[in-house]
C-alpha cells in the first residue's frame, strides 16, 4: 500500500472521480501555530488541521507533551475536516512532511486510506499550480474511524525494546547524546536505543528518500528488520515522520508516542549519555 503521493499524482486524482481530502498540518515545534501560513496561500479545497488540538489532547506532563487524541475526538475532528467515507485523504505540510506524518499514523490504521504529499505545498508551488487564500470550511464529514491500534508502544514498550527488539531515537545526535539542553528536566537518551534521526531519510530537495535508500540507511546501523522496532523522537510528532519512511520501506514499526518528554519526567527511569546505546547511565 503506498503512503506517499507526489504532486503529478496528486493533481491526477484531484480530476478524477474519487473524493480526496486534503488536510494542511503546517506546524513545527519553533512556529507550533500554522494557521496564519495556511490563510496566506494553501493548495485549494485544502482545510486547515491544527495538530496541537486535532492530533493531541491537552494532558499531564508525565504524559509527554503531545498525548494522543482519543478515537472519538479523533473522529470529530475528521467529521469537520470533512471527510467522508471512502474518501482519499492527502495530508500535507511545509516541513519535510513532519507533521503531516503524525496524521497519517493517527488515521492510516483507522480505516481511511491516507497518503502524505511528498515535497509538501513547497513541492506543489515548485510545479507553478495555483494556491488558495483566506479559510476553506467543509461540511461535516461521515466516516467512521476503525477502532484499531494506530501502531503505538507504551513507556514500559520502548524501556523493553532493546532486548526484545529494537529501540530507535529519531532525534538529532547533539539531543540523544545529551549534548543539547532542552526544556526537558533530563537530556539523552533510553539506554539501548540507537540513534536514526529522521532527517536521514530526507533527500536534499525534501522530498523522502525512494524504499531502496531508506532500506540501505537501516541496513547502515545493523537494524534487523524482523525485529520489533519502536521509533521516539523528542515530543512524538518526528517518530511519525520515521514510521512513514519505514512504511515505504516496507517495513512495520510502532512509535512510543510518549517520547523523550515524558521519559525524562519519569522518575525512576535511568538515562544514557554519549554516542553508544548504552553510554554513560544516570539515575534520574
Amino acid at each position: 500500500m503506498a503512503h506517499v503521493i507526489d504532486v503529478p499524482a496528486l493533481g491526477a486524482a484531484l480530476a478524477g472521480d474519487r473524493p480526496v481530502r486534503l488536510l494542511d498540518v503546517r506546524w513545527r515545534l519553533d512556529l507550533p501555530e500554522g494557521r496564519p501560513a495556511y490563510l496566506a496561500a494553501h493548495i485549494p479545497g485544502a482545510v486547515y488541521v491544527d495538530l496541537e488540538r486535532d492530533l493531541s489532547r491537552a494532558g499531564h506532563p508525565e504524559e509527554g507533551r503531545y498525548p494522543l487524541p482519543s478515537l472519538t475526538d479523533l473522529q470529530h475532528a475528521a467529521r469537520r475536516w470533512g471527510v467522508d467515507d471512502g474518501d482519499l485523504v492527502v495530508a500535507y505540510d511545509d516541513n519535510d512532511a513532519v507533521a503531516a506524518s503524525r496524521a497519517w499514523w493517527l488515521l492510516r490504521r483507522r480505516g481511511l486510506d491516507v497518503r502524505v504529499l511528498d515535497g509538501g505545498i513547497r513541492a506543489w508551488i515548485a510545479y507553478g499550480l495555483p494556491v488558495e487564500i483566506g479559510d476553506h470550511g467543509s461540511r461535516p464529514g461521515n466516516v467512521r474511524l476503525v477502532d484499531a491500534d494506530p501502531g503505538i508502544a507504551t513507556i514500559d514498550d520502548a524501556a523493553r525494546a532493546p532486548s526484545s527488539g529494537v529501540l530507535l531515537d529519531v532525534r538529532a545526535p547533539e539531543h540523544y547524546r545529551g549534548q543539547a539542553a532542552g526544556v526537558d528536566p533530563a537530556a539523552g537518551h533510553i539506554p539501548g536505543a540507537v540513534n536514526l534521526p529522521t532527517i536521514a531519510h530526507i533527500g536534499r530537495d525534501g522530498m523522502l528518500r525512494s524504499p531502496d535508500e531508506i532500506r540501505g540507511i537501516i541496513r547502515s546501523i545493523g537494524v534487523d528488520v524482523d525485529r520489533d522496532i519502536v521509533l521516539y523522537c523528542g515530543v512524538g510528532i518526528a517518530s511519525a515522520h520515521s514510521a512513514l519512511a519505514f512504511a515505504e520501506a516496507g517495513i512495520d514499526t510502532r512509535v512510543y508516542a510518549g517520547a523523550w518528554s515524558q521519559w525524562s519526567r519519569s522518575r525512576g527511569r535511568p538515562v544514557a549519555v554519549g554516542r553508544t546505546p548504552s553510554g554513560a547511565l544516570r539515575g534520574w
